[in-house]
Parts: C-alpha cells; structure tokens; sequence
C-alpha cells in the first residue's frame, strides 16, 4: 500500500464500538468471497445492535424506530467465508430526527478496512412513519461516538 493509500485508509483506532460478525456460508459468491450485497447487512446489524445495546431501542414495541433512508459502501481488499470480522461503528453526523453512521468491515486481527461505508437512520414514529426527534435515551448513546 502506497503512502497515499495508508493516509486514506480507516483504521481500527477511528471507531468507537465494535462488534464480531461470523461470516457464513451463502455470503460467499461465486468468486469466492463475501459478495456485495451483504456487506450492507454487515452495517444493519453494528448499527442496530449499538441502539439495542446503549440506546435501550426495543425493536418489537418503541413507538420510534429508526429508518434506512441511504447507504454507501467502499469495498478495499475481499473477505470470505469462513472467518470472523470485525464491524466498527461510529457517528460521523448526528441532528435532529437523523444519524449518519461510519461503518467499516475488518478482517479479525487487521487494522486496515476491508470495506468502509455510511448508513443513515431516520427516526419515525411507528405508526404513521413521519420523522420525530431522536429519543433522549438514543441521542446520548449516539453522541458518545460522535466524531469532531
């Protein structure tokens, strides 16, 4: 990797939680490694499981919810079944009734990204799906990894 390269690079030390995420079977493609599209159910679960776990989201019964409303993600070096990665999380921005999320995949022991991404969550009332603040309780989980 070119010294440009390393300066672009995420690093394990820009995130703020993490969790292990076991690849499985029918991730993999044709190629031979993760495809794609899971990548992006990589992000789903960091997110979730940090509101679940810090923010006291009960995904079954809170009247507010968070919404998907964007995605992004850049794929650097692949990963592939089977193995154990790393998802970091971080809050890159975080407003009113919206938070944007930086994600990166790495393999278990590397500093580097394999992949990095955003994933940005609305929050909704349930039941007729308009924007509402972000609860207190949430908006405290997610400002303690909020970036500068």
């Amino acid at each position: 990797m070119g010294e440009t390269d390393m300066q672009q690079a995420e690093l394990r030390e820009d995130y703020g939680y993490f969790t292990e995420i076991t690849t499985r079977w029918m991730d993999n493609d044709i190629y031979g490694h993760v495809n794609n599209v899971v990548y992006y159910s990589y992000f789903d679960s960091v997110a979730n499981q940090y509101l679940i776990a810090e923010g006291g989201l009960d995904i079954h019964s809170d009247r507010i919810i968070g919404f998907v409303v964007a995605s992004n993600c850049q794929y650097k070096s692949p990963i592939a079944y089977p193995e154990v990665i790393s998802a970091g999380l971080r809050v890159n921005k975080l407003g009113n009734s919206s938070v944007e999320y930086g994600i990166a995949i790495f393999q278990q022991s590397a500093q580097i990204a394999s992949a990095t991404g955003t994933f940005t969550h609305v929050f909704v009332d349930r039941d007729t799906n308009k924007s509402v603040p972000i609860p207190a309780t949430i908006r405290t989980a997610l400002e303690m990894l909020l970036v500068a």
